[in-house]
């Protein structure tokens, strides 16, 4: 999802999203609600709920209470209460789904933390607001520079302004506790503001930036998860992949979130499975679990005198044998059951590749040799030369080459109603009409 001003312009060169986030349109914003109620009327006894959920920039959001009963809507930008001074925010959610979002972070009702509205914003506010947003890419260079100054061993993330800018929130990491007095100093000196310093972890701090991850979307954290779950390594062993860091950490340098997306399908198919702990007792000797399929059901066994021969079993099968090892009772082998089973040949129809797409090259046109070029030429020269011709018989000895007779060149073709154009003409010699008869008796001159 994008709005217009994420897209390219004439040039063709990407413009960005210039508000970072904070589009009116509210495609671009980072954990957005559908209000899925927006276009149902309220009975006529009841009232709207007075509440409203402001997102401030990279995905922060509170909750304010609508004191002065505005009419507000999803999307207008309005100044809030803050500790000191007031602060500007984009109203993300209003009415019924408000209650809902409190009680699932767990807000109750009239605290005292939950602060109220003062009025919309104004033109005067926004630019002040906006002012304040531009100037925070060159505090954090510069308060970096302070950082690495005075040796803190501390990583400055991202820096918020408030929306009057008289305060700054400055989010950082750090393994360790950091004494940052002096940093403070410095810097309400400098940039003549009020400075709060907060720490973050690792995932808030991917969430607060956003990126890209290796599955090619963009974070879930950053995008809709809200509820960061520990992830440990048993995750990766119960799906059966290896315990790479590289491939199993993510952004943040934590194990990634989406191990435990499937990890609940896991182990409802794990439970048909048997324990790779517990060895099968045969009569022709002992054997020991290997590895499983677990989208297949298959289970493979080898002999502990004979490693190098595996045995392929289904979970049926191998509990079987495990019930009968219970009872004191012992299979011949293993083979009379690999024996037994049938294995379905694969659908010839499934997709080679894994994400089920065609070939990126399957609209190219292949490149041929200039050597069959040359023969595809003459063949349609031939076949046009015949077409032209359909009543032409074909002599099979054209093509062929005729012997060379020197008698034959020598000699040249007499035509006998021809006369010889080498002999001299008579002038006095009269002029013979062919259509006049000749007398017989006539003498010869």
């Amino acid at each position: 999802m994008s709005c217009t001003t994420c897209t390219t312009d004439k040039t063709g060169i990407p413009k960005g999203c210039k508000s970072n986030g904070t589009c009116a349109s509210g495609g671009c914003d980072k954990l957005s609600v559908y209000d899925w109620l927006g276009n149902m009327s309220l009975p006529g006894h009841q009232k709207k709920f007075d509440h409203i959920e402001v997102r401030f920039k990279n995905g922060r959001k509170a909750f304010f209470k609508n004191e002065p009963n505005l009419s507000i809507n999803i999307g207008d930008i309005i100044a809030v209460e803050c500790k000191s001074g007031h602060d500007i925010g984009d109203v993300t959610l209003t009415g019924e789904l408000v209650k809902v979002q409190m009680n699932k972070k767990k807000v109750r009702l009239g605290s005292e933390n939950i602060l109220k509205v003062y009025r919309k914003a104004s033109q005067k506010d926004i630019d002040i607001w906006q002012e304040a947003r531009n100037k925070e890419q060159e505090v954090q260079r510069k308060a970096r520079l302070i950082v690495s100054r005075l040796g803190l061993k501390m990583k400055l993330s991202d820096i918020e302004f408030q929306g009057d800018g008289k305060k700054a929130t400055f989010y950082y990491t750090a393994d360790t506790r950091v004494d940052f007095r002096m940093l403070i100093r410095e810097l309400a000196t400098m940039f003549n503001i009020r400075i709060e310093m907060k720490q973050v972890g690792l995932r808030q701090e991917a969430a607060r930036l956003g990126g890209i991850g290796s599955c090619g979307r963009e974070l879930c954290c950053s995008t809709w998860l809200t509820d960061f779950r520990s992830v440990s390594t048993s995750a990766a062993r119960y799906q059966q992949l290896s315990l790479n860091p590289l491939k199993l950490s993510g952004q943040c340098g934590k194990l990634k979130c989406c191990l435990n997306y499937e990890l609940d399908s896991y182990m409802d198919a794990l439970k048909d499975f048997p324990n790779p702990k517990i060895w099968l007792q045969t009569k022709q000797g002992t054997a020991m679990f290997q590895k499983m399929d677990i989208f297949n059901g298959f289970v493979w066994y080898v002999y502990k005198d004979n490693p190098m021969q595996w045995h392929q079993l289904t979970t049926e099968q191998a509990n079987e044998i495990i019930t009968l090892n219970k009872k004191g009772e012992k299979p011949y082998n293993l083979e009379e059951y690999s024996n037994e089973l049938i294995i379905e040949e694969p659908d010839k129809n499934i997709f080679e590749n894994v994400v089920g797409q065609d070939s990126l090259t399957r609209f190219d046109k292949p490149k041929r040799s200039k050597k069959r070029n040359n023969k595809n030429r003459n063949r349609n020269k031939n076949k046009n030369s015949n077409q032209n011709n359909p009543n032409q018989k074909k002599n099979p000895n054209q093509n062929k080459k005729r012997p060379n007779n020197n008698n034959n060149q020598n000699k040249k073709k007499v035509n006998p109603n021809q006369n010889n154009a080498n002999k001299k003409r008579n002038p006095n010699q009269k002029k013979v009409n062919p259509n006049q008869k000749q007398n017989p008796n006539s003498k010869k001159s």
